[in-house]
């Protein structure tokens, strides 16, 4: 905005009155301070340079204004009063501009920093993404190791079942054998039993056939006996009385033919008893030897019984401790791939919330940079306007900036394109 001071006085009364103003601009309006101290410095140094731009005007000053009319002399002074708080206006703004340009200096060259660190970050991505691999495929290993120890474990505990089963046939057989045995045994305890019956019996009638024989010698000497003293008395009545003929030679005869018979019939009774004893006590060696190999075979069957008892129950013992094992192993590796899973999940969403807070801060760097350049048009234009010149805006750097924001964009892109869920199974 003009108002036409320049036609109205020449430069010279217009510098005189309010100092040089190009050399203040280019002062005020150079390129911005490092520091918000020093934009405020700035600042108060441009409010004393204005101040002191506006001075009162000297003696020789007064006698040149009083020459012309007293309205042009009215016009000054409105006009002077008006350019004087439209620049205070204008260096207010352009103060308060500054403070804010600062202000957005530092946050860019905070939002720089965090683009730094977040391209720097993005730059690890490839390194942890390996490291989580490496730590994942070392799982999957050893996931598929205790698979394997499982496979392992189950055709082992299949093999024990087997050969449990084997055993329980092989117990059931011998189970069957030591019944069929004890039968045996039983029958031949009964056998024997008959045999001892049968024994008693045959000495009760040897002892009766004894007693028998002992009676018939006793009878038979007793008749042997009467008939000598019969053939005495029939010889003294012979010699006696006539003569009779000689019956001792037919009762020798006859003596000695029941003395053959007796001899005979005891010789056979006693071999007979001989033969019947010898049969018995035989009969009863060989069952004292099957009862013996009996309870030998018995106490064998008893011994590979118990035996095998006790490697049915370390087989069972060992079954229950590796499907112990094996449930522990399941557990463990159910509850690491679990707790991975979780850790993985808890990556991606840290992953997931670092990718928004990058994508927020740069859609804000993106408005502040937006902002900055609509206030540097800002105020370049009133000062183009007003003074002619051309305030130096760091212009020159919006192509990196654009080219940055881009490049960061990409990045976002690429990353989420190639993010993917890593499923342990």
């Amino acid at each position: 905005m003009s108002y036409g001071s320049d036609l109205l006085y020449p430069p010279s009364s217009y510098k005189r009155l309010f100092g040089e103003s190009p050399r203040l601009s280019s002062r005020v309006y150079s390129s911005s301070p490092p520091a918000p101290r020093a934009a405020g410095y700035r600042a108060h140094h441009a409010r004393d340079s204005y101040a002191s731009s506006y001075r009162k005007p000297s003696p020789g000053d007064h006698l040149d204004l009083l020459s012309p009319s007293s309205a042009v002399s009215n016009e000054l002074k409105i006009v002077r009063t008006n350019e004087k708080e439209q620049l205070q206006g204008l260096n207010d703004r352009f103060v308060t501009y500054i403070e804010k340009v600062h202000q957005l200096e530092q946050h860019n060259q905070l939002l720089e920093a965090e683009v730094t660190l977040l391209r720097q970050r993005q730059a690890e991505p490839s390194r942890l993404q390996q490291l989580y691999e490496q730590e994942i495929r070392e799982l999957r290993a050893q996931a598929e190791a205790l698979r394997h120890e499982r496979d392992e474990a189950q055709l082992e505990s299949q093999q024990l079942a087997q050969g449990l089963q084997r055993l329980r046939e092989q117990g059931q057989e011998e189970a069957r054998r030591r019944e069929e045995a004890e039968l045996a045994l039983r029958e031949y305890r009964k056998d024997v039993d008959r045999a001892a019956l049968a024994r008693l019996e045959l000495e009760k009638k040897v002892e009766a056939l004894l007693d028998e024989i002992a009676f018939l010698r006793r009878v038979h000497e007793e008749e042997l006996a009467e008939l000598q003293a019969s053939l005495q008395d029939a010889q003294v009545s012979v010699e006696v009385d006539v003569s009779k003929p000689d019956l001792t030679a037919a009762l020798k005869e006859i003596r000695m033919q029941y003395e053959v018979l007796s001899a005979r019939n005891q010789q056979s009774a006693e071999e007979w008893y001989k033969s019947k004893f010898a049969n018995f006590t035989e009969e009863a060696a060989r069952s004292s030897d099957s009862i013996r190999q009996a309870k030998e075979e018995i106490t064998e069957y008893r011994r590979q019984l118990q035996a095998r008892n006790i490697e049915i129950e370390a087989l069972r013992n060992a079954n229950e401790s590796l499907e112990r094992q094996l449930q522990e192993a399941e557990e463990r590796s159910n509850g690491e791939i679990h707790n991975l899973q979780e850790t993985i999940n808890q990556l991606e969403n840290a992953l997931r919330t670092t990718k928004g807070e990058m994508a927020r801060h740069l859609r804000e760097y993106q408005d502040l940079l937006n902002v900055k350049m609509a206030l540097d048009i800002e105020i370049a234009i009133p000062f183009k306007e007003e003074y002619g010149i051309q305030l130096p805006y760091s212009s020159s750097k919006i192509p990196d900036i654009y080219h940055c924001h881009h490049h960061v964009a990409w990045t976002l892109i690429s990353m989420a394109s190639e993010s993917c869920i890593i499923d342990v199974t």
